[in-house]
């Protein structure tokens, strides 16, 4: 039997460029994320990410990793992934079930799911169940604002240069004022045109009363979805916009955890899109349960993506698995969300490239997450400089 023989944490930070913002308060002048690094007695090594959404630190992760999750781990057998899972979440249930906590346990299962896929010689999504796909389309996240800039006509030339990269959709932030919002998501329309996809993301920057008005007039413009126009603790807000909106789909999820933290929102349907984050929400483990959830309800699953390469890869393999919802020609086909706002953690963290092939991302193939990862990088820019 493959036994644990450690537990490393890494609190990676790194400066911005640019420093920008979104709807929230504050300046992103860093970008932080924790990585897991789990080893076995056999030579085997595995990664996770714990995602660090907006201005959260990574050393909170960190802590529940190195002061809890450690303890468990040592000498247990990473192929036993779901029981690991559960004994993390009863163990932390008492001061975690939601954030960063849960974002520990995420890391851990993707390490997890990555060794097993070595210990196999299969990719995790072949662990999965299987793709339903190869490859995956991408939606470019970005526009982010700068001070001083000069808006629309920034984000205009943004969405041409993602057109140009061979996107065929794109995120767009808003949540700066209605007026303000439907000024610049016209432009970007004009800029690209009918056929491209235009979601947008108010990063919960309204109520309800607001987010009514934003929903009639996005709706008018052909916009795919609307993600989080208010604040994920009012479900009912939530459902009156679904309910409103003739064809546009509202979505959320980003910043709720677990099968736990889910079941209400499929309950009540609040929802057309639910986004729980691999790297947050539960890893892979955690999303399988979620995703059961959603299928059940005749929901679609389209998660939220953040982070590092880890994220990011492990994000490839699980919405590779995603089925069609319903299978149908009509059936909603789940899209990879793609950061390009400058990330050191995605450029540099492996040797793989993940990139565009004919305006899609091919799904990796290797052995679990099928990815090389940079240790120098981890150490380098590991803030406690431990190792």
């Amino acid at each position: 039997m493959t036994k644990i023989t450690g537990v490393n944490t890494y609190v990676l930070a790194a400066d911005v460029p640019q420093p920008f913002f979104f709807a929230q308060p504050g300046i992103v002048h860093r970008r932080s994320s924790m990585v897991v690094e789990i080893e076995t007695d056999d030579g085997y090594v595995g990664y996770g990410e714990a995602l660090c959404n907006g201005h959260q630190p990574a050393d909170i992760s960190a802590a529940t990793v190195d002061a809890s999750l450690k303890l468990l781990l040592m000498g247990r057998d990473p192929m036993h992934s779901s029981v690991l899972y559960e004994e993390a979440y009863n163990l932390t249930k008492p001061f975690g079930q939601k954030g960063a906590v849960i974002g520990a346990i995420s890391a851990v299962d993707i390490a997890l799911w990555d060794i097993k896929g070595k210990i196999l010689n299969q990719p995790i999504h072949a662990l999965l169940g299987g793709a339903f796909r190869s490859s995956l389309l991408p939606y470019a996240t970005g526009f982010y604002r700068v001070e001083g800039g000069d808006y629309p006509a920034l984000l205009a030339d943004e969405a041409q240069k993602h057109l140009s990269a061979g996107f065929s959709a794109m995120k767009v932030k808003i949540g700066f004022g209605v007026d303000d919002d439907l000024r610049n998501v016209v432009a970007i329309r004009k800029a690209v045109g009918d056929k491209v996809k235009i979601l947008v993301d108010c990063n919960h920057a309204y109520n309800a009363g607001t987010a009514r008005r934003l929903v009639r007039e996005l709706d008018k413009l052909g916009i795919y979805w609307l993600e989080e126009p208010i604040t994920p603790e009012d479900l009912d807000g939530y459902r009156a916009l679904v309910d409103m909106a003739p064809s546009m789909l509202i979505a959320a999820g980003e910043n709720e955890f677990s099968r736990h933290g889910f079941w209400p929102w499929v309950q009540r349907r609040a929802v057309d899109i639910l986004q729980p984050d691999l790297a947050a929400g539960g890893g892979f483990t955690g999303l399988k349960e979620i995703q059961t959830l959603a299928l059940a309800a005749g929901l679609s699953i389209n998660p939220h993506v953040w982070g590092t390469a880890i994220g990011l890869v492990a994000a490839l393999h699980f919405i590779a698995s995603i089925p069609p919802v319903p299978i149908s020609r009509g059936g909603h086909e789940p899209m990879l969300e793609f950061d390009q706002s400058s990330h050191a953690f995605r450029r540099e963290l492996i040797a793989e490239e993940v990139k565009l092939v004919d305006g899609r991302v091919p799904v990796p193939n290797a052995p679990g997450l099928g990815i090389t990862v940079n240790r120098e990088m981890l150490v380098r820019y590991d803030q406690r400089n431990k190792h």
